[in-house]
């Protein structure tokens, strides 16, 4: 299945990291982290992201958020986040069973989360009886493909500290948003209130890999105990953290972005251009969402397969990795073309 717009885990891996994975895989060292391509790639995340974070790498982003949880809260607690976030949606209940935590879910139209929201379920704190709230999580760019400006994670980052609560990012496409935004990755993360981060690796061109960042660093004292009981030690964590460090070289992770984000904006306006076509949310990542007539959908995911979001309505998610071209985006909308004319 080569011609795919389904999702940036469809795609392969960047050349690059093969190349980094073959380069230290030579002779023996430390293992569970404790050599030197790992520190080598800790110290690539502290030039980023500033040189007081804490950095631990896990094997998925699942992991990665679930003991971003673990890490911070008791099972007594909540953590508050979109109704559509990746965390209520997609972890397949992870996150309650393996914590005891209770997700708390907000209304959301376009994958974002109001103050005026978070308000509303900050109550019944010292209740025995209900779970208490501790964590304000969100998707960061949105599972509808927005992106949260620097301005709202800021509300966010203040909402959270002036309540006492706990701010965690799940960030699997996060330099997507640095790009779209024009922004460091520092800026949309330890400067604007973020106590933890969930990095991804695998979405943006890495082989398998992802980083809990800790800027709080109180609370990463404890981590290395909850990722082994969640099985998430790697032995050979050089082959992890060498695509990291090759990921941060270079520019290697901002042209990736550029280039997806690019993609996206080309998709959006050729099927803008189509009679029968509704975009339906605003393209700020490397996503695409629309409607089409319920009869395209078979002729299209036939020639390239997506994903259909919303069953009820037909609504549609496209998205463009590091690979995608030009030509697969021409082909594809002047498939939708022709199918508006008959």
């Amino acid at each position: 299945m080569t011609k795919n717009f389904a999702s940036d885990n469809h795609s392969g891996a960047l050349p690059e990291m093969i190349k980094a994975i073959q380069g230290v895989n030579v002779g023996h060292v430390h293992a569970y982290g404790g050599d030197e391509y790992t520190q080598n790639s800790v110290k690539k995340f502290k030039s980023f992201f500033g040189s007081g974070v804490d950095v631990h790498f896990v094997f998925n982003g699942t992991a990665a958020n679930v003991l971003s949880i673990k890490a911070f809260l008791k099972p007594y607690e909540a953590v508050l986040c979109a109704e559509t976030s990746h965390l209520n949606m997609d972890e397949c209940g992870a996150p309650e069973a393996l914590t005891g935590c209770k997700l708390r879910l907000l209304p959301s139209a376009d994958g974002k989360i109001k103050i005026s929201d978070l308000d509303k379920q900050y109550i019944r704190l010292g209740d025995q009886h209900y779970s208490q709230p501790k964590m304000i999580s969100i998707t960061q760019p949105t599972e509808y493909g927005t992106v949260y400006t620097v301005e709202e994670m800021k509300a966010i980052g203040k909402w959270a500290k002036d309540h006492n609560m706990f701010f965690h990012v799940d960030g699997a496409r996060f330099s997507n948003a640095a790009v779209s935004l024009g922004k460091t990755l520092k800026e949309i993360s330890a400067d604007v209130g973020v106590d933890v981060l969930s990095f991804g690796g695998t979405k943006n061109g890495l082989l398998m890999g992802e980083a809990v960042v800790f800027f709080n660093t109180k609370f990463a004292k404890d981590f290395k105990f909850y990722r082994k009981q969640l099985m998430q030690l790697g032995s050979k964590t050089r082959f992890v953290a060498a695509q990291f460090e090759e990921y941060f070289s270079n520019d290697l992770w901002k042209k990736t972005a550029e280039h997806s984000l690019k993609m996206a904006k080309l998709l959006r306006s050729q099927l803008s251009e189509i009679p029968k076509v509704e975009i339906t949310q605003k393209t700020e990542s490397n996503a695409v969402f629309a409607k089409f007539p319920k009869e395209w959908v078979k002729p299209l995911k036939d020639k390239y397969f997506f994903y259909v979001w919303d069953e009820n309505t037909f609504e549609v998610r496209l998205m463009t990795t590091f690979d995608t071209t030009e030509e697969q985006v021409m082909d594809f909308t002047n498939t939708a073309r022709e199918l508006s004319k008959k």
